[in-house]
């Protein structure tokens, strides 16, 4: 009775383990699928790329900082305009 009843449980372990492998492989299977069509939904659907978006971010970013050197560039040289351009009518404004 012993041995029959070690042989069931041997039995038992083996189709149980066997049976894990199987839902693992079901799992790994079923988060492809899910990667694949979630990748062509957004592809349709023409998202924008987490890398496309940081580079242009990053392009945003420098060009706000060339534009502020430049407001700033522009106004020394403005202070340093001689005050007799605004006696002789010039407008910077224009």
């Amino acid at each position: 009775m012993t041995q029959t009843s070690n042989r069931l449980f041997d039995e038992m372990a083996r189709l149980m383990n066997d049976a894990s492998g199987v839902a693992q492989g079901m799992r790994r299977e079923f988060d492809t699928l899910i990667r694949t069509q979630a990748e062509r939904i957004l592809r349709d659907l023409d998202v924008v790329q987490r890398e496309e978006f940081e580079a242009v971010k990053e392009m945003a970013r420098l060009a706000r900082e060339e534009n502020e050197a430049l407001k700033a560039r522009i106004a020394e040289l403005e202070a340093r305009q001689p005050k007799s351009a605004a006696a002789a009518g010039y407008d910077p404004a224009i």
